[in-house]
């Protein structure tokens, strides 16, 4: 799908493309043994796709769910992640006075779609090693970054070396709240105005269940074609 944008940031060709152009400022972190690539379904899973080939280090996926707020549900609430994790912006919640029951209402809906993607995604295989690693948790892009947040939070509680957010384009606000958080923040591109993820993309079609396990299945056969 083509979109208009402004003229003032990156364009990614796809989410391929904004895979390698990521590549290129986490070179630091090339053929590391302590390094795992952590992609957030299902967006973000071609782009650490590609980090991963460009660097020669091992990805896997970190699922998390976004909230949606009842009625608009592109526009985040919050977000859950594995392990029990949430994150809910209170200010958005008070200033549309959305209630409390309606709110543990789509937790649990989401709970449930969270737990199936990754059956889905995962079969049989075991959770990765995490702990004492850095993990380099990546997306195709970052609005309000609720999901990231959830993500970090989830991330944590497997006792990590450190945590490095990885995106291709984000707001400048949103990269400078997420520096307090994580050890190291890494984005391609912080354009102003913003508008929206899919602006600085000439395709950002949806990626399918079906295209991350096919990712996911190369990578756990160690093969990375073009």
């Amino acid at each position: 799908m083509l979109r208009s944008a402004p003229s003032n940031g990156i364009r990614f060709r796809n989410r391929r493309d904004a895979g390698r152009h990521l590549a290129q400022k986490l070179a630091h972190y090339a053929n590391r043994s302590d390094v795992i690539v952590l992609a957030l379904p299902r967006g973000g899973v071609p782009v650490a796709y590609e980090v991963a080939r460009e660097l020669n280090l091992v990805p896997d996926v970190f699922t998390v769910r976004k909230l949606g707020v009842p009625g608009h549900e592109e526009f985040a609430m919050g977000a859950i992640g594995s392990g029990g994790a949430y994150y809910l912006n209170t200010a958005i919640l008070e200033s549309l006075h959305i209630p409390r029951a309606e709110v543990r209402n789509i937790i649990a809906a989401e709970q449930r779609e969270l737990e199936r993607r990754e059956h889905l995604y995962r079969g049989s295989r075991p959770q990765p090693a995490i702990a004492g690693k850095v993990a380099l948790l990546v997306d195709d892009g970052l609005a309000t970054g609720a999901s990231m947040y959830v993500a970090v939070a989830a991330l944590r509680r497997r006792d990590p070396a450190s945590i490095v957010v990885a995106v291709a384009v984000a707001p400048a606000d949103t990269i400078e709240s997420l520096r307090a958080e994580v050890d190291e923040v890494v984005c391609c591109s912080t354009p102003d105005p913003f508008v929206a993820v899919g602006v600085w993309y000439q395709d950002f079609s949806q990626t399918t269940d079906q295209e991350v396990r096919e990712l996911l299945t190369r990578v756990a056969a160690r093969t990375f074609p073009d």
